[in-house]
């Protein structure tokens, strides 16, 4: 299932952080009392990338970003504005949750994996 998609901003590529859209929080449930939670994605060469979901404490909406080793996975993958960026998760039996990450290209119209990195 679809986590997050999102097609990268200057500043998502620049400033060692992500944000995202509000609506895909529900992907990242944060322990109560808590304005963070980590995890780990797996890219597609099942290489693990760890990763921290945060919301401001104040104000009239949450404002998440991403950050933990996104500026290494930007530059391993040479993520560049207009890429996207996908989460998936899948739910386990045993109630834990996988997240997946892949990059994307688009080249003539079309959108390409950029994950061979």
């Amino acid at each position: 299932m679809e986590a997050m998609n999102k097609v990268l901003s200057n500043s998502d590529t620049a400033n060692k952080r992500l944000e995202f859209p509000v609506r895909s929080l529900p992907a990242f449930p944060m322990p109560d009392g808590q304005n963070s939670m980590e995890f780990v994605a797996f890219d597609r060469l099942q290489k693990p990338w760890k990763f921290k979901v945060s919301i401001r404490n104040e104000g009239r909406y949450p404002k998440p970003w991403l950050n933990g080793e996104w500026d290494d996975y930007v530059h391993q993958k040479g993520l560049k504005k207009g890429d996207k960026v996908i989460f998936t998760m899948d739910d386990q039996e045993n109630g834990d949750r996988i997240y997946y990450i892949r990059a994307e290209r688009k080249l003539f119209g079309f959108w390409y994996s950029i994950d061979q990195q």
